[in-house]
């Protein structure tokens, strides 16, 4: 029987109920983690993960919780450490996307994604890091996007809040290292919820414009993620690594 090389070790993946979210969480549990799966509204999607990943022998807990809310993450890390122990290992993956023209957009729906996909990475991560230096010991993997690393007139709130998940994590590896680890991961489009909604005509050009020629799938991120969070990227911090099918290229 192999090793899972993360026993004994505590996840903590928010947006964990579906997509990325979920792929990473199921991953996460087959190598043996601990695994914490927030959700912010959906109590049956998360109910569905904890359900299959007790069918393959691991612990889970579902947690409700507004990553975007102070007050509510310092109740999730809370309400998982209680349960499960301190947070080890941390996956930053809730977040939402909208297409919009430069001239629709205001500064409430600005300010709206802004909210989510920055502060709800910067607040899990503020909430764990000092425990994690405590202990010596913390792996977090931040879920950003390419729109991040290139231009998309369409998505100019989106784009920027995920360059800024990029900056965040580079400056946090810097700051909480040696101790601590911290990565991202660009995905390019994927199949799921969030992706769909850019509607098939439009996947299809995408897809073909990647040198794999199809979109990716939650499992192939996951993947991604769980070879951040152990030991087989030991000297690993402050990147971005790119997960796309070859259609955006880092130097």
């Amino acid at each position: 029987m192999s090793e899972k090389v993360l026993e004994g070790n505590t996840a903590l993946v928010t947006g964990g109920s579906r997509g990325i979210g979920r792929a990473t969480c199921l991953a996460l549990a087959r190598e043996g983690a601990r695994v914490a799966v927030n959700y912010v509204s959906n109590a049956q999607a998360a109910r569905k993960v904890v359900a299959e990943i007790e069918r393959l022998g691991g612990e889970a807990i579902m947690v409700e919780a507004d990553v975007a809310d102070p007050d509510s993450v310092a109740g999730m890390v809370a309400a998982v450490e209680h349960r499960l122990g301190p947070v080890d290992l941390l996956v930053t993956s809730a977040g939402i996307a909208k297409a919009e023209h430069h001239s629709k957009m205001t500064f409430e729906s600005w300010r709206h994604m802004l909210s989510v996909n920055l502060d709800g990475t910067y607040l899990p991560v503020m909430a764990v890091k000092d425990g994690m230096l405590d202990r010596g010991y913390g792996r977090i993997v931040c879920i950003a996007s390419v729109a991040g690393l290139r231009a998309r007139g369409r998505l100019i709130t989106y784009s920027t809040s995920k360059a800024g998940v990029i900056a965040f994590a580079r400056s946090c590896a810097e700051a909480f290292g040696p101790a601590i680890r911290v990565n991202c991961v660009a995905p390019g489009l994927i199949e799921t919820d969030m992706g769909a909604s850019t509607g098939a005509e439009h996947m299809q050009r995408l897809a073909d414009e990647a040198f794999l020629k199809r979109i990716g799938q939650p499992e192939e991120i996951a993947e991604t993620v769980l070879f951040l969070l152990t030991e087989r990227s030991s000297f690993t911090t402050g990147q971005t690594f790119v997960a796309d099918g070859g259609r955006v290229t880092l130097p």
